[in-house]
């Protein structure tokens, strides 16, 4: 009766597993795509490596591509859409800048730069009218910069000791998903490195993954919109990216609680996205894994290599952005 019980579990997360397909819409392009923002089923804003900017109207059957000018080399690895017209992009470092356009991409307005040596942004996120931007620490401390306003102006965030941070403790720039605002609670952010935490709030964690080398640690994290206090985390060692030990935690928030999953995803991941309330989505450069049950277990469905996966704000698309310009939709 057991092994009935336990086969009649098994088949529907076996069947749905294998309904999923990796549908390519853009791939050839010499950027490297980090930068991901889908709007709705339609409108999608992608950005990367070499001042590169894409954006589609149309579901992805034709696509504009912009290189910034005078900003032909900056690697913008985050980027927030907020119409066809209206988009955030962010340049990591020399120097490390926030650009807005508001003519869909034929123009661009510095907002915020940092041209000092040390400034390196990591990641942005956007809540309404509220946005936060965070960087590499700078003397140990957390860098993070603020908006009000839809990110049109920006501000350094006053910091306290309380804001130290632990010897090669950083954030990664891998995906533009390590900090979550929640709506009415402030926000997250994951670390990795030689140390890897969760902070929540002025609140830290130390986290049950992979850590101790400059290559190891947090890279995402991802809030249930359907239970705000629930979360779950990847990254991994991606100097290692096949290993899957220490790659991810399923997270309560209030109070905090970790476990690590029962079958972990395949490898180092850069990405991770709820599609429902049980149902997530992560990306590597080693594949893309599926869960059907709250980040309980996962399964491989694809072993092409992507950055980063968003699901539409508005919408149903999920959508995956990564190497050698490849942007791909994921069909349920």
């Amino acid at each position: 009766m057991k092994r009935l019980i336990i086969l009649i579990f098994f088949v529907p997360a076996a069947f749905f597993s294998n309904a999923q397909q990796i549908e390519l819409l853009e791939t050839g392009k010499p950027a490297s795509l980090r930068g991901l923002s889908v709007l709705n089923d339609a409108i999608i804003w992608v950005s990367g490596t070499q001042g590169s900017v894409g954006l589609t109207i149309d579901s992805g059957k034709n696509w504009k591509w912009i290189r910034v000018p005078g900003f032909e080399k900056s690697d913008f690895r985050d980027i927030e859409a907020f119409s066809q017209d209206e988009a955030i992009i962010m340049g990591i470092t020399d120097p490390a800048v926030i650009l807005r356009t508001t003519d869909g991409g034929n123009n661009w307005k510095t907002v915020f730069e940092d041209s000092s040596k040390s400034a390196f942004l990591d990641a942005m996120d956007f809540s309404g009218n509220i946005a936060m931007a965070i960087g590499d620490p700078v003397f140990g401390k957390k860098y993070i910069i603020k908006s009000n306003d839809k990110g049109i102006s920006w501000h350094k965030n006053n910091l306290s000791d309380a804001d130290t941070m632990g010897v090669g403790e950083a954030y990664f720039a891998a995906s533009g998903s390590n900090v979550r605002i929640i709506p009415e609670n402030g926000y997250v952010m994951v670390s990795g490195g030689k140390n890897s935490r969760l902070y929540i709030n002025s609140d830290s964690y130390t986290l049950l993954l992979n850590q101790g080398k400059e290559t190891t640690g947090a890279n995402s994290i991802a809030i249930n919109p359907y239970n705000l206090n629930q979360g779950f985390i990847v990254g991994g060692d991606f100097s290692h990216d096949t290993i899957s030990f220490g790659n991810s935690l399923r997270i309560q928030l209030h109070p905090f609680v970790q476990t690590s999953p029962i079958s972990p995803p395949h490898g180092y991941r850069s990405s991770v996205e709820y599609i429902s309330d049980q149902q997530l989505l992560c990306c590597g450069v080693t594949g893309v894994d599926i869960s059907f049950d709250g980040g309980r277990n996962w399964t491989l469905i694809s072993s092409r290599s992507f950055h980063v996966c968003r699901k539409a704000k508005y919408g149903n698309s999920v959508i995956l952005a990564g190497p050698k310009g490849t942007i791909a939709r994921v069909k349920f």
